[in-house]
């Protein structure tokens, strides 16, 4: 494939995915053995109505950290240590029990004072949203009312932190499950609300959102699933407005009873021919927008056996196996309201053959039935899998670490994307590989969240199908459009357990 340049105590037991109805489309296939993950302290990680999981680097030691919003109300907070998970979550300030239940949980540093910064938005319309602030990596401080970000009346499933307007500072979109979603503007740390009477201002029920340069001019455009038989959007990012493009593009999903509907969305390169396409997890089938490379999309997913019929709530991409191309895991359950259990699917990314699952219903790993996030918290080279389950019967928000052999996991670049003054805010930014022959043979996004509860702040992951020279290209958005920063002859192995740090040139 070619690159095309554009314009302008017991639950040792737990997670990682699978899927019954993946026979709807092709018969479900075990041809492999089952992916080696690990499951890492369960018994401390086995908490009850575990909903949003999101990692970031909060005291700036070099890996990344975990918190995790509890039903209780609780946000607990770990510190990574070289791989151990050590609950700081009250001495630090964060939430406890007793407080409001938290989704939508997102890291991003909104002040730029080199600390990223927590967001939760409240579920309860009475309740409203926590931003905490990072005060130097030693406690947290909720400053939402101050700098305007309670967003009340809200039922929160995924926040995102963006530079929609690329002024160089991370604005604010909120989702709502029951009201209209919210787009606030940085300035100077404070937030204002802004194209209230349309646009992002989308009335339908949303869960999922997702931020890409969808047609390739420099700024964010915004994809949504919605929910409860609605129609899905995709806002195109004109600058002075935004345009729901999404008929034009036929991106509107299927037609769908009241109890059907998006309810995630997750952006990858899966055929690495150098676009971001949009997977959507749904209540129904679900949906895989392939990048035609134009500002339009096609819609896939059933030709590359991603279209089953599920009740998914979410789901991430991530190459875990190390082979150079994307893999994907969809988080989904089954079951009465009160008696869910999850049924959750790894799909291996088998080349020009499609998806297939690599998980049985019955495997130890699948236990989710809400957020995901394939991280490589232990900076081995080998992607890590974090899952969370709130409506199981014991519940949890379980770690599992990838078992690849230690020659696969040093197939693996990772790359740490910043702004020109070392801060994370530069979500939404593309990184790709080239090869020696200037064949594109991998590209990922610097995720702007897209749920179900579920965010990160933290490097991309590659996984390399040989080890060999390559050039790194970042692709920030910019007033002038997609500016362009490239590494040349970067050498793998020099970055065998850290990252190439790339900041954007001012």
């Amino acid at each position: 494939m070619t690159y095309r340049s554009y314009g302008p105590a017991a639950i040792a037991i737990a997670a990682v995915m699978v899927i019954a109805s993946v026979s709807a489309v092709r018969p479900l296939a075990f041809a492999e053995p089952e992916p080696a993950f690990t499951s890492v302290q369960a018994e401390l990680l086995a908490v009850p109505n575990s909903y949003s999981n999101a990692w970031a680097d909060y005291d700036n030691d070099g890996d990344l950290d975990l918190a995790v919003s509890l039903g209780s109300g609780e946000v607990r907070l770990y510190r990574n240590d070289r791989g151990t998970l050590v609950s700081v979550g009250r001495d630090v300030g964060m939430p406890q029990a007793g407080s409001h239940e938290l989704r939508g949980l997102s890291w991003g540093d909104f002040d730029r004072d080199g600390f990223v910064d927590l967001l939760g938005g409240a579920t309860a319309k009475d309740k409203l949203t926590l931003v905490l602030r990072n005060e130097a990596g030693k406690r947290f401080t909720d400053v939402a009312a101050a700098i305007g970000l309670t967003i009340p009346d809200r039922s929160a499933r995924q926040t995102n932190w963006i530079d929609y307007d690329n002024d160089g500072d991370l604005d604010v979109y909120a989702t709502d499950r029951s009201g209209d979603n919210k787009l606030f503007r940085n300035v100077d740390g404070k937030f204002t609300r802004v194209f209230a009477d349309g646009g992002p201002t989308d009335p339908r029920p949303t869960v999922g959102a997702c931020w890409l340069d969808a047609d390739n001019d420099g700024d964010l455009d915004l994809y949504l699933a919605n929910q409860s038989g609605a129609t899905d959007a995709m806002w195109r990012n004109d600058g002075h407005a935004f345009v729901d493009v999404a008929l034009a593009l036929g991106m509107t999903g299927p037609k769908r009873t009241t109890e059907e509907g998006g309810v995630g969305c997750a952006i990858g390169d899966y055929d690495n021919d150098g676009d971001l396409d949009i997977f959507a997890p749904n209540y129904g089938h679900n949906l895989l927008y392939r990048n035609n490379g134009n500002g339009t999309f096609t819609e896939v997913a059933k030709g590359v056996g991603l279209g089953v019929e599920n009740h998914a709530v979410g789901a991430d991409w991530g190459d875990y196996d190390n082979d150079g191309d994307l893999d994907l895991s969809v988080i989904s359950y089954e079951g009465a309201s009160g008696a869910q259990q999850p049924l959750n699917a790894l799909f291996r990314n088998d080349g020009s053959k499609g998806f297939v699952n690599v998980i049985g219903k019955n495997s130890p790993l699948n236990v989710a039935d809400h957020g995901v996030q394939f991280v490589d918290y232990d900076n081995d080279g080998g992607l890590d899998l974090s899952v969370t389950d709130g409506y199981g019967p014991v519940g949890g928000h379980f770690v599992f670490r990838s078992g690849l052999s230690p020659e696969a996991k040093k197939r693996s670049l990772s790359v740490l994307v910043l702004d020109s003054k070392g801060h994370q805010t530069r979500f939404g930014a593309e990184v790709r590989l080239f090869d020696a022959t200037g064949r594109v043979i991998a590209t990922r996004q610097v995720v702007t969240g897209g749920g179900y509860n579920s965010q990160r702040a933290a490097p991309v992951h590659f996984g390399l199908a040989r080890i060999e020279p390559l050039r790194v290209e970042v692709t920030f958005m910019s007033p002038s459009g997609r500016r362009r920063q490239t590494i040349n002859n970067v050498q793998p192995a020099a970055f065998s357990g850290k990252s190439l740090v790339i900041r954007e040139a001012q």
